[in-house]
């Protein structure tokens, strides 16, 4: 081990393999107290805080922010590929080696002869490929392979995609979607009273938002968070402004 140290510590540059090698490392017999506990479940939440932190320095357009967040990522995919390793089940190389192959067989307009000569006939073929090789033969298997931990209103709308590439969708030439959301909301203040049947009213009302940001080419996500960080500079505005804020009415908070 000791070898192995002093090899990692006498290189000037390192590269994948050598974030297995350090990881290792952290988790031999003398290594760190902490690394060599860890499993999937304990820095699980770590992977998604991460990639977080990932589309947050694409948002602040920082290729040296960008650079530092995917390693912590990439720290993430190899840690968990090591303690795989420890089991005896696969290896970096296997990962490396199934996502290689992935890309050839769902690029067959690249790697083949099939022609997709547009974005429509590439997306088209990929959920083809991809609906086969997962073994998906309804298109409800397509629905339920989408993440149960996706944030909300992302899997709402990612649900509503999928269901649409099935062949039902909400007409686009009328305002069916908007009458939908309608009569969601009705629905929501008739059952205002009783907090269960509000709470199941009010998800319909949100999975509908969802997919009207879907038909309007928005994202719900992106869409939200953007309205959350308006809020933020519009209740900081009327507290500068403002001594007793509670005189204020919800519509100077809330305008439309």
């Amino acid at each position: 081990m000791e070898d192995r140290k002093k090899a990692i510590l006498a290189k000037e540059s390192y590269n994948v393999y050598d974030i297995a090698e350090i990881v290792r490392i952290l988790r031999s017999e003398n290594g760190c107290p902490w690394d060599k506990v860890q499993t999937h479940s304990s820095i699980r939440q770590d992977m998604i805080e991460e990639a977080y932190e990932v589309v947050e320095a694409i948002d602040c357009d920082s290729a040296e922010m960008l650079r530092e967040e995917l390693g912590d990522v990439m720290l993430q995919a190899v840690f968990h590929t090591v303690i795989e390793e420890e089991k005896g089940e696969f290896t970096l190389d296997d990962v490396a080696d199934e996502l290689c192959k992935k890309l050839i067989v769902r690029h067959p307009h690249v790697f083949g002869d099939v022609q997709a000569d547009t974005v429509d006939k590439v997306l088209t073929n990929w959920d083809a490929i991809k609906k086969e090789t997962k073994g998906q033969e309804t298109y409800t298997d397509t629905l339920e392979s989408v993440p149960k931990n996706f944030p909300a209103l992302m899997r709402a709308q990612k649900l509503g995609k999928r269901a649409a590439r099935a062949g039902i969708d909400f007409d686009a030439e009328s305002f069916e979607i908007y009458d939908a959301i309608g009569k969601a909301l009705e629905a929501v203040k008739a059952a205002e009273a009783d907090k269960k049947e509000a709470s199941a009213d009010l998800g319909k009302l949100l999975l509908l938002c969802a997919n009207l940001a879907r038909r309007l080419g928005c994202d719900a996500e992106e869409a939200l968070a953007d309205s959350c960080k308006d809020f933020i500079k519009r209740f900081k505005e009327l507290e500068e402004k403002n001594e007793k804020l509670s005189d204020l009415s919800a519509s100077e908070l809330y305008p439309y």
